[in-house]
């Protein structure tokens, strides 16, 4: 069911506590059960502070973006430009580094929302592709991905605590 009464609105530094809250839980909410709690929480304990959510919006180069419903935050897009992409650094291109929608509002494409914002974003400034990486074993996150026309073009490894773990890298061009 589409919601068409969704607000995209760009997170600013007075949002920080509330993205700080928001991330941590999503976080917790879709990976906790697939991972070993210290790992876990040893990710957390450096990944969701609110001096990195600081760092992060005050970085010239990220946005992010909440999905609003009914004046409750429901999902959040951070995207990446230039030198803050976390692996490729192109200027051609835009990174989707997190979406996440909180798991009492999955099936109201809110995140179809969030990732056609992000492509629309990067189509009007004028750049080539949308990459992103997602955990191999995100099945449902590749899913969604390769339903909006993303293909896989390599891999990095993810660090989550002390658990290497592998991300596929993927992209789609805009057109």
């Amino acid at each position: 069911m589409a919601n068409d009464n969704v607000i995209i609105q760009k997170v600013t530094i007075a949002d920080a506590d509330v993205l700080l809250t928001f991330s941590r839980k999503t976080f917790y909410d879709f990976f906790a059960h697939l991972n070993d709690a210290a790992n876990m929480d040893a990710y957390a304990s450096v990944a969701f502070t609110l001096q990195k959510i600081q760092d992060e919006l005050n970085n010239p180069d990220s946005e992010f973006y909440f999905a609003i419903l009914n004046d409750q935050v429901t999902g959040y897009l951070k995207i990446n430009f230039d030198t803050a992409q976390t692996e490729l650094n192109q200027p051609n291109s835009l990174e989707v580094e997190r979406i996440y929608v909180s798991a009492e509002h999955h099936g109201k494409k809110i995140g179809h929302r969030l990732l056609n914002f992000a492509l629309q974003t990067a189509k009007d400034k004028g750049l080539q592709y949308v990459w992103l990486g997602v955990w191999e074993h995100n099945h449902k996150a590749l899913t969604f991905y390769k339903k909006h026309g993303f293909t896989t073009f390599g891999s990095h490894p993810f660090m989550l605590g002390n658990d290497k773990q592998t991300d596929l890298l993927m992209r789609k061009e805009i057109e």
